[in-house]
């Protein structure tokens, strides 16, 4: 069984040390996260945020680079200019309708408030 060696995560938020601690022991990042904040808080802040810095000194940047690095291209794999901009003329008239009925709704709101006056 090969262990898993402790490594910063490029994936991280600051310095990747909690992504990296929850990538270590299989864990998700976000309450990882939220134990460290909350460490760093019960400790008065400056223990805590100087342990953190130390930590992001001491523990290697992981040297696979596992991050997915497609989201960082411009292509859309399965999705065409056409497709894209049919989408957004589909959405912009979706919206334009529901514009429409919200102000009928409220000149119909304000044509009855005058009728009672």
């Amino acid at each position: 069984m090969a262990t898993k060696r402790l490594y910063r995560s490029p994936r991280g938020k600051i310095f990747g040390v909690c992504t990296g601690l929850a990538e270590w022991r299989d864990l998700p990042p976000d309450p990882v996260r939220l134990i460290v904040f909350l460490v760093v808080l019960a400790t008065g802040i400056f223990p805590g945020a100087l342990i953190y810095l130390l930590a992001a000194l001491i523990i290697p940047m992981n040297p696979e680079g596992s991050y997915d690095s497609s989201i960082y291209t411009n292509d859309a794999p399965d999705s065409s200019e056409e497709e894209l901009k049919a989408e957004y003329e589909r959405l912009k008239r979706k919206v334009e309708k529901m514009e429409s009925e919200m102000f009928n709704k409220e000149r119909d709101w304000d044509d009855r408030f005058h009728q009672g006056s």
